[in-house]
């Protein structure tokens, strides 16, 4: 992004390391923004291309199965809901970018600095714990999913030569393996402002899979000659009266984790430049990225649901629901991959530097953790290399890896994530920080609005946690490690 000589003097953007800056004996000081950084240089779009590339990510496949759970009726209503609160929360939590004035307070570079400046205590390290927990279980979230989307190219070509008299069984542990070979090497992308070449092509890819999604659900309707599904779900008989109960609670685990990006807010806004102020662009990239991934989600989990009722798959593209044109979902399926690549990245971005700024701040003086090797790349700038980051971030993508090969259960993992991120880190501390910066008293109509809504997001992210570990409980009756097929 900003290609300078003094990069290589510049800390990663997202650790809140004290940087001073003497502009005289740099390139002038229209090189630097308000805190002694180089200058931001993302835009409104580069911001929808981070929160896009987040927030369409696998979740939608799961939006078809989640409908079939709730109807015609209370799935779209609680979709479009999930929807508002995301938009109205993430409008809270970027007004506390900056600590008092929006356009010339203090930043706060991550999502832990944005609570400490404005909760503080012991609400920053319950904050740091959920987020940081959040983000480690989306990895293996992703993880699984790019695996199940490349055994379905693997599946869709056996079933076509076959003609579908082959059941086509395929062990999952080896497309786990080769999705951590390429996190391992994205994840040498040193901060989160050089991820954006990455986000715009997950972005184009996630239009891509959801597009295709879509197109194959109209057209099965179209081929059925009728809408299927009905106004309140999944049948009982289908299912027992237990187990829609579940299996509903689940489904707003599923919705919730659709949404989620949150945890990323911050450190995506603090990669754009100003003027206007940064608060006034997020505002404007979260509601064209609300409003786009809202409407291909209605499309894509309406249509799914049109096509299949009862019998929706849980992940809409390898559930097989669909099995022709095969190369059409194989096309689909790559997109996935290409788009959890990016995805994956943009999630563990702010881990990284978190762990990053740790070290550095412990040990200041290790050659391990703060030498920078560069690595000259003819016709690009050169690759800063750092031994630390090489070693802590390889570990950590086989670990999710592992834990990925372990418990192999999109749905469940989809939706008990969901459950666990959406209400703390979407609308608890966004709310109570947005309370302390505006100084909105206690008991004024306001701060009674914004207490009704945390307290309403609680109670349906309890409900979506115990239906996504009924599920996972479920699931191990029938389990055993490092041999699931497909």
């Amino acid at each position: 992004m900003a290609g300078n000589t003094a990069t290589k003097n510049r800390l990663p953007h997202n650790q809140a390391f004290n940087v001073s800056v003497d502009v005289n004996q740099q390139d002038g000081s229209e090189c630097f923004d308000d805190d002694g950084r180089l200058k931001r240089t993302g835009t409104l779009w580069t911001a929808s291309a981070h929160i896009i590339t987040a927030v369409i990510g696998s979740g939608v496949l799961a939006l078809a199965w989640a409908i079939a759970q709730l109807g015609w009726v209370a799935g779209p209503v609680i979709m479009l809901l999930f929807s508002f609160v995301t938009y109205y929360t993430s409008t809270l939590l970027s007004a506390c970018y900056r600590s008092g004035d929006p356009a010339t307070g203090k930043r706060n570079y991550t999502y832990m600095d944005a609570v400490r400046s404005n909760l503080g205590g012991a609400k920053v390290k319950v904050c740091g714990l959920v987020q940081y927990l959040n983000l480690f279980g989306v990895a293996i979230g992703y993880t699984i999913a790019s695996s199940i989307s490349m055994m379905a190219i693997k599946r869709s070509n056996c079933f076509h030569s076959s003609q579908g008299k082959n059941p086509c069984q395929i062990n999952s542990n080896p497309y786990m393996i080769a999705f951590g070979v390429l996190e391992i090497v994205f994840s040498q992308i040193p901060d989160f402002d050089q991820l954006w070449w990455l986000s715009i092509a997950a972005a184009v890819m996630s239009f891509t899979y959801s597009t295709i999604g879509l197109g194959l659900g109209i057209a099965k309707v179209a081929e059925n000659g009728k809408f299927r599904g009905s106004l309140t779900g999944i049948s009982i008989g289908y299912v027992t009266q237990t187990e829609k109960i579940w299996r509903s609670f689940q489904a707003l685990g599923d919705m919730a984790f659709a949404y989620s990006y949150s945890m990323i807010l911050i450190e995506i806004q603090d990669t754009v430049k100003s003027p206007p102020s940064e608060a006034k662009t997020m505002n404007k990239a979260t509601l064209v990225s609300v409003a786009v991934t809202t409407l291909f989600y209605m499309l894509c989990g309406c249509m799914g649901y049109a096509a299949f009722g009862d019998l929706s798959p849980g992940n809409l593209l390898t559930g097989f629901g669909f099995y022709n044109p095969y190369w059409l979902l194989d096309i689909a399926n790559a997109a996935i991959v290409i788009h959890l690549v990016g995805a994956y990245q943009v999630y563990c971005q702010p881990l990284f530097a978190f762990i990053e700024k740790n070290a550095h701040e412990r040990f200041p003086d290790s050659k391990f953790i703060t030498k920078e090797i560069r690595i000259p790349i003819p016709g690009f700038h050169s690759f800063r290399l750092n031994l630390f980051r090489l070693v802590w971030r390889t570990i950590f993508v086989i670990i999710t890896t592992v834990i990925s090969m372990l418990l192999p259960f999109f749905n469940d993992v989809v939706g008990l994530l969901g459950a666990l991120g959406f209400w703390p880190l979407t609308v608890y501390f966004p709310v109570e920080m947005y309370i302390v910066q505006k100084r909105i008293p206690k008991w004024s109509s306001k701060w009674l609005c914004l207490q009704i809504l945390s307290v309403a997001c609680l109670i349906i992210s309890i409900a979506a946690a115990a239906g996504s570990i009924a599920g996972v409980v479920l699931d191990l009756k029938s389990y055993k490690p490092f041999s699931t097929t497909y």
